[in-house]
């Protein structure tokens, strides 16, 4: 396989590229315990864009792993999991925020970078605005649903060197926040690197 790109994305950074259509997108999770939160758009038409109800609702699994696949809101694939060493990815607990933060964790953190500032800034590269942000999926993050229905963002289940690899259907723009989250377990309350290697042809 072709290298086309590999970039260290560091920690709280955003990044952003247009996979092509065959192009695979592996994530690797450097240090482990680092949740990369994550959105996509079909590359020619922004409208459309991922969706966790179509997704979810597909598959009949909130889960992501090998064979996952993420859909527009019409059900039409964007990417496919080929590949996953760590085994689970959540698709609802949505991105961190100020106005999250300030809510779950007091006023003092309003001021704390977040990932939906991330999406907005590298969306804003090519033409996205907070109107085009929907609800993300969470490669790495550990949030169990209970028995009783309620959510818990928990210690990861990832390790340094875990990946998972996404194939393009189709031409892709890819949104990546890595998070910046230091007030609950889904970083280990320690923030580290992520890498971001495309390569093209099958895996």
């Amino acid at each position: 396989m072709t290298i086309v790109s590999d970039t260290e994305v560091a920690a709280r950074a955003p990044y952003s590229t247009v996979l092509r259509k065959g192009e695979t997108l592996a994530i690797v999770d450097l240090g482990g315990n680092q949740a990369v939160d994550f959105l996509c758009y079909d590359a020619a038409d922004t409208a459309k864009r991922y969706s966790a109800a179509a997704t979810i609702s597909a598959q009949r699994n909130i889960f992501l792993t090998t064979g996952s696949v993420l859909r527009t809101g019409e059900g039409a694939p964007l990417l496919t999991v080929v590949g996953d060493t760590c085994g689970r990815h959540d698709t609802i607990g949505g991105a961190c925020s100020k106005e999250s933060n300030s809510l779950r964790y007091g006023q003092h953190t309003r001021y704390q970078h977040a990932c939906v500032e991330n999406f907005l800034t590298e969306g804003a590269k090519w033409g996205l605005a907070k109107r085009d942000l929907v609800s993300n999926v969470n490669w790495y993050m550990n949030v169990p649903v209970e028995q009783d229905g309620t959510l818990g963002i928990v210690d990861g289940i990832s390790a340094p060197g875990m990946e998972v690899k996404l194939r393009a259907e189709t031409d892709v723009l890819v949104l990546v926040s890595n998070c910046p989250q230091i007030n609950n377990p889904c970083n280990g309350f320690d923030p580290t690197p992520v890498r971001m290697i495309v390569t093209g042809g099958d895996v």
